[in-house]
């Protein structure tokens, strides 16, 4: 079983590896995934709620579980609320008084320096400088303080975080600064420059400037997936007792019947009883094409009725809706993690007391070497302060939820994070036939008549004794009748004989027969023209059925399951990419290789059945990461044989288990699209990855005067500031990817 929890008081992966620990040393624990960006929790196994909770709590943190005792009455506003950048204003407040004090306690400090006169009171007062700088420095770090309270707090339950490092730092310069001015009050050696308060109050200033533009840019992160709650309409018109009443969208319940006017949004996820409209569906699909509904259709929660009024019956509600599965998958897959991610997790768990270690060995070297301890210090407080496990912690997870937004907007729905990285890395894709590659409905393809019979004529007779059955095949031919505006002749004494045959009489008494060239053939003399025709057509891989008035041979009208627009393009899309393209199927080898000829694919693996295409998809893997592409529900099991599932037209059920990626629309083009999404992203990961890496291993040094420089700690602040702002900054950049460009 696996459960949700929002988590409170993170402020680096430092925090959030502290937080995995704890709740993967409980019992019944099978696997726990925090996310920092969104603050949540995804946890798998039979562990209580309660448990959890308490491991979180012991752990110096917050946890609360967020998925309520009734699923189906969740509010989107309450998700959306959650999301929602509350950091910013209050970082932003912070920011403002701190830059004031820090104003004035930059006059006192360095004013002179510059050529700033200062209150006659001040001039070579040493010490009344000194008590002004530590009244302005501790007015800062009043106001910050929540990094003090957070610094320490973790450091009591023995889990450091990037809040301790500045803490420490902040608190190091300040305690020095102290020492010094009572030192001077007994008339020390020191003087107004051996103080530190100006980096106390700095440090803390230029972090906290860091953790407002971090907290901006993470509030981009989300916005694809506020834009998805905000599409939940907030009310529905009922209509009960034959007046029309509006009610709470969260009261509404299966078997209702509601109305929706033109230009509003459809509440819950229904089927039309009246009415006909073009409904915009590009929120969830991605589609830019309203599609056009009538009676008997589905119509989804959150899409837009462009025209007429609908009269519908409520079939999912609340959390079943399609639109509210679609932000669970979105949200789901924030809070997971991708395998990449595994490296930074492990380097950030011990990360910050590595660096309080290096921290207390850099002061102890430069005291060996004849330092001072005021400049030994600052070497170690530069130490402190320059490290940021931020940008190595957040260089996935932003990447990730960028990632998932943009394939949101575009109908490609990813389940976890590990499927969005491992898209990227397919090598070969198995493509099923029926409803991937082709329209899963068979149609009229070519008429061929005798010669004495026109075309129409063909069709009529045909229509006449189809429209009685209920095959597929006959379907086809009765919807191209109704195309053409052909209409049907009374029948009489209907039969649907053995071997797939049909028969009826006309009025005029002649007797009209049907069926497939094998039935036909055995009753009826067909010419070596018929059945050469039928041969080529049968070749090609479609169905040849034959018409026979009396005993004369009228015509053949040839019906295939046809391939979709787009299959030729998406399939020489993912070929680009460098993947081999299998087909599976059913079918005969000679339909199967006509439709793969035709769908220009790699290899066609034909004859297989449903249960039988797992064992295919697992000799495929021998040759290479497989992704098997299917309706989601026949193909189940090579779904989830194969390394990355993606259910294809699956817009009115996005709950497929068997899936790893759901495709919105019924294009195959988008698992192409899927494909550059994930390359994308993971460069993007990789990127944040090396920056966030390469940061640190130049940074601590340079700050360690290793390499013959001294780094004031107020530089190291404002290094470590802008570190996790890069990263974030460079995971939004996703959203100009081409995904449905020719990109590898």
């Amino acid at each position: 079983m696996s459960e949700q929890y929002n988590v409170t008081g993170m402020s680096c992966a430092a925090c959030s590896a502290r937080v995995e620990r704890a709740v993967k040393k409980l019992p019944g624990v099978t696997s726990c995934a925090v996310s920092l960006l969104t603050n949540s929790m995804s946890v798998d196994g039979t562990a209580t709620p309660g448990s959890v909770i308490a491991a979180v709590v012991k752990a110096g943190y917050g946890a609360s579980l967020k998925t309520p005792e009734q699923p189906s009455q969740v509010s989107h506003a309450q998700e959306e609320d959650a999301l929602a950048d509350h950091d910013t204003p209050a970082l932003k407040r912070r920011l403002i008084f701190s830059l004031v004090f820090l104003a004035a306690l930059m006059y006192f400090s360095m004013g002179h320096m510059i050529g700033l006169p200062l209150p006659e009171f001040f001039v070579n007062n040493h010490v009344a400088q000194g008590l002004a700088q530590m009244i302005l420095a501790g007015i800062i770090m009043v106001i910050n303080q929540k990094f003090f309270v957070s610094g320490f707090s973790s450091l009591l339950h023995a889990g450091p975080n990037m809040d301790t490092l500045v803490a420490m730092g902040s608190s190091a310069s300040f305690a020095w600064s102290v020492y010094v001015l009572f030192t001077m009050t007994r008339g020390g050696a020191f003087t107004v420059h051996d103080f530190y308060f100006e980096s106390a109050g700095m440090i803390l200033t230029l972090i906290t400037v860091g953790k407002m533009l971090e907290a901006k840019s993470k509030g981009r992160t989300t916005d694809a997936l506020r834009g998805l709650m905000k599409l939940a309409p907030k009310t529905a018109t009922i209509l009960h007792g034959g007046k029309h009443h509006v009610i709470p969208v969260e009261q509404v319940t299966r078997g209702m019947v509601f109305v929706v006017k033109p230009g509003e949004n459809i509440p819950v996820d229904g089927v039309i009883l009246d009415g006909t409209s073009a409904v915009n569906e590009s929120a969830l699909t991605g589609e830019s094409i309203p599609a056009d509904k009538a009676p008997g259709d589905p119509v989804s929660a959150g899409t837009v009725n462009q025209s007429g009024f609908l009269k519908c019956e409520a079939t999912r509600v609340g959390n079943d809706t399609t639109l509210s599965q679609i932000i669970r998958m979105v949200s789901d897959a924030a809070a997971t993690k991708a395998p990449v991610a595994k490296i930074a997790d492990k380097v950030c768990g011990i990360f910050v007391p590595s660096v309080i270690v290096i921290a207390v060995l850099v002061v102890a070297g430069w005291l060996l070497a004849g330092k001072s301890f005021g400049d030994a210090l600052s070497y170690g407080i530069a130490v402190l302060v320059i490290s940021c496990p931020c940008a190595l912690g957040l260089a996935t997870p932003v990447a990730v939820m960028v990632g998932n937004g943009v394939g949101a907007k575009n109908g490609i729905l990813f389940k976890t994070a590990a499927s969005l990285e491992e898209t990227g890395k397919i090598t070969v894709a198995a493509l099923d036939k029926t409803g991937t590659i082709t329209s899963g409905e068979p149609k009229v393809t070519d008429i061929f008549t005798s010669g004495d019979y026109l075309e129409e004529e063909l069709v009529k007779f045909a229509y006449s004794l189809e429209a009685k059955s209920e095959h597929p095949l006959a379907r086809a031919v009765v919807a191209y009748a109704k195309e053409k505006g052909i209409h049907a002749q009374d029948v009489a004494d209907f039969q649907a004989l053995p071997g797939n045959g049909l028969t009826a009489s006309l009025n005029d008494g002649s007797i009209l027969t049907g069926g497939s060239v094998k039935f036909i053939g055995g009753k009826y003399s067909v010419s070596e023209k018929f059945m050469h025709e039928s041969e080529k057509f049968a070749e090609a891989g479609k169905t040849p059925l034959m018409f026979v008035k009396d005993d004369e041979l009228v015509g053949i009208i040839a019906v295939a399951d046809t391939i979709k627009p787009d299959s030729r393009e998406a399939v020489k899309e993912l070929q680009d990419l460098g993947i081999r393209v299998v087909m599976l199927t059913g079918d005969n080898e000679r339909t199967a290789k006509a439709i793969g000829h035709d769908a220009g694919v790699d290899e066609v693996i034909a004859g297989v059945l449903p249960d039988g295409k797992e064992s295919v998809i697992r000799d495929l893997q021998a040759k290479g990461k497989v992704a098997m592409v299917g309706d989601g529900i026949n193909d189940a099991p090579a779904l989830t044989r194969a390394d990355i599932g993606i259910a294809i037209g699956a817009g009115t059920d996005v709950a497929i288990d068997a899936a790893d990626v759901v495709l919105m629309k019924s294009s195959l083009k988008d698992a192409a699209s899927a494909v550059r999404l994930s390359r994308a992203t993971l460069r993007n990961i990789r990127q944040n990855l090396f920056w966030a890496f390469v940061y640190n291993v130049v940074g601590i040094p340079l700050a360690a005067g290793l390499w013959g420089m001294k780094l004031d700690p107020m530089f190291g602040a404002a290094a470590m500031s802008l570190s996790s702002f890069c990263v974030v900054t460079n995971a939004l950049r996703l959203n100009l990817a081409d995904i449905h460009g020719g990109k590898k």
